[in-house]
């Protein structure tokens, strides 16, 4: 049998403390995707690594902090995404986490405050994700691109 579908498997991350959301500017990666926005921590799952076991890790690796609860919030198909290949993003939240942020050699890592969320330059299906936290449901999505340019959205709670 071929298998001719091929996803990569992602994660994304928002913690929150005192009002704010942890966010990396992503500014330091060559041919980076995501060059110049604002995107929550998270990366690519690893073979043989849970989508739980690699946000847990990308945190640490990128932050510093350890998360000890981790509240799945949604899913998200994105058509076509790298260079054609589908992807496809777990994404969870915390607020509870310890240690003490590090640099990220990824760009800047930022407290911004949760009513500034919508400000910053991000991916624009990013936006909603901040929503998704707030209702207790879990999401599963469709967001199509055309370049930085979101076409299709499709969001489904359950």
């Amino acid at each position: 049998m071929s298998i001719t579908n091929q996803i990569i498997m992602t994660t994304m991350a928002y913690l929150f403390k005192d009002g704010k959301v942890l966010m990396l500017h992503r500014t330091k990666k060559n041919h980076d995707i995501n060059h110049g926005k604002w995107i929550g921590v998270g990366g690519k799952v690893e073979n043989g690594e849970s989508p739980l076991e690699c946000i847990k890790r990308e945190v640490f690796e990128e932050t510093g902090l350890t998360m000890h609860h981790v509240k799945a919030e949604g899913y998200v198909t994105f058509p076509g995404f790298f260079d054609g290949i589908d992807a496809g993003m777990f994404v969870y939240s915390s607020h509870d986490f310890s240690g003490t942020l590090k640099a990220c050699n990824e760009g800047e890592l930022k407290w911004i405050p949760v009513d500034a969320f919508s400000q910053l330059s991000m991916w624009e299906g990013d936006y909603h994700f901040l929503d998704w936290m707030k209702d207790d449901q879990f999401h599963i999505a469709k967001m199509t691109y055309n370049g930085e340019d979101l076409i299709e959205d499709i969001d489904e709670t359950y």
